[in-house]
């Protein structure tokens, strides 16, 4: 079946354009003006703006921790990311002890009700030379990226002798590093000292995660990178700082690349400081208004190069069941830290919020342009992780994945027009100008207004081939 998306204006990460889109089976077959098909279904996009489905490079899906499991699973959160314009999504596997073959084998089979495209990047939280001889065989696997973790002592923290080898290794293999920045020992100490004082409250899980340890981290992670001359991708930075010494480094020749997320755009520890502040906890945490501002301007000024989500979402209160898809749901979820901020399962929901939300307070408030909006939503993370240009891009021959967006309609967004599979929405009451009004996942639509098209296990598990340093 042929589709015709006719009388459009597309947007990609360079340019703005009125033409039509033919699509052929999966792919996009013709660009141009006055496109005609004699068998095809046309889809009139007359007065909306044509973009690459979004590709969110990280996520959290079917996570356990501290005694729970992130809320959305392969198919609930890929629904989700679907209604919010979203239509890749990279999860991160859990590096289990009989090494990554078994332990991707574990991901791939939770993944069996994918509803959009999705890949992996593997989680390296232990290292030694059977590790170290086993990674050149990612790639074979289609994963082509090692995520490394400066915190978590004891979990999931590699010391930095093992990350400068992981970053040689990487280089080698024509991989990728990304990093979690924050410093694992001074968080120990002030966690224990905080807990020995009787300081619970969600609050004093920011100030036990002092931001100065994120722009610390940041830069000995871009030094080990300059050194090793082998590219760093530094997850969700939260910290002016952060911005600051990516700016340093990358004006001095070294590869190193940075992701933000959206609530660092928007809030700060003072939600935490709520009654409800549990529902914000998350790590790295929120800091400070400044520090939102000075994002705001990494992104402004093109010295960030993703907005991810780092979607890992926890139900507010996991006793009080919700109904999802006709039937209810509970699962344990931040009250399990009521009493102990180091309790309460660290992560937040996001998958479908991002482009929205960032369409009206980015690109509509004039911080960000519609094209920069592609590029850090679509082509940036596309190219980044080897995925360009089959996704991310809307030329002939790519995946035919695309967003019909609807700039004037007008919602009041929260938890009600949420497909997230938890029972809050950190944008509760926001209200949005512009929101997807189709999404098509290779030729197929599987968002149609209010209505889900898609179906369980219609996701393809894409293998990802070396990516370029932006």
């Amino acid at each position: 079946m042929a589709i015709l998306i006719k009388n459009g204006t597309l947007i990609t990460a360079s340019e703005t354009f009125e033409a039509d889109i033919l699509i052929e089976g999966e792919r996009i077959e013709m660009i141009g003006r006055n496109l005609g098909h004699p068998n095809a279904e046309i889809v009139d996009a007359a007065g909306k703006l044509v973009m690459p489905g979004g590709i969110d490079p990280h996520v959290h899906l079917d996570l356990p921790m501290f005694g729970t499991v992130s809320s959305d699973d392969h198919y609930t959160g890929h629904k989700a990311a679907a209604f919010g314009g979203t239509t890749t999504v990279m999860d991160f596997v859990v590096l289990e002890d009989k090494g990554f073959q078994y332990s991707v084998d574990i991901w791939m089979k939770m993944a069996e009700k994918a509803a959009i495209d999705y890949s992996f990047h593997m989680n390296l939280t232990r290292f030694d030379e059977k590790i170290a001889g086993e990674i050149p065989f990612l790639p074979g696997m289609g994963i082509t990226t090692l995520k490394v973790f400066t915190a978590y002592n004891g979990r999931l923290r590699l010391d930095d002798g093992s990350i400068f080898k992981a970053l040689r290794i990487a280089k080698d293999n024509g991989m990728l590093v990304m990093a979690h920045c924050e410093n694992g020992d001074v968080i120990e100490m002030l966690v224990s000292e905080a807990l020995a004082a009787g300081h619970t409250a969600p609050e004093y899980h920011a100030l036990t995660r002092p931001g100065w340890g994120a722009v610390e981290a940041t830069m000995r992670l871009a030094a080990m990178a300059g050194q090793a001359n082998s590219p760093v991708y530094i997850v969700h930075m939260n910290m002016a700082g952060e911005v600051d010494m990516l700016k340093y480094a990358r004006e001095r020749g070294v590869p190193v690349m940075g992701e933000t997320c959206p609530p660092y755009l928007f809030f700060t520890i003072d939600d935490l400081r709520k009654l409800d502040g549990a529902k914000w906890i998350c790590s790295p945490p929120m800091r400070s208004k400044e520090d939102n501002a000075r994002i705001w301007e990494g992104l402004s000024d093109g010295i960030l190069q993703t907005i991810g989500t780092d979607h890992c979402p926890f139900f507010y209160d996991g006793t009080k069941p919700i109904v999802y898809e006709g039937g209810e749901v509970a699962i344990p979820g931040k009250e399990l830290g009521k009493d102990d901020f180091t309790k309460i399962p660290n992560g937040l929901p996001g998958i479908q919020d991002r482009m929205p939300v960032l369409w009206t307070y980015g690109v509509r408030a004039g911080k960000i342009t519609a094209n920069q909006f592609v590029a850090y939503m679509s082509t940036n993370p596309a190219k980044i992780f080897g995925l360009y240009p089959r996704k991310g891009a809307l030329i002939p021959g790519a995946d035919a994945d695309v967003v019909i967006w609807d700039p004037a309609k007008k919602v009041k967004y929260g938890v009600a027009m949420s497909h997230q599979r938890t029972d809050y929405n950190l944008y509760e009451g926001w209200e949005l100008t512009g929101y997807p009004e189709k999404v098509f996942l290779r030729g197929e639509m599987i968002v149609d207004g209010n209505v889900w098209m898609g179906k369980r296990g219609s996701g393809k598990f894409l293998k990802r081939g070396e990516g370029q340093v932006l």
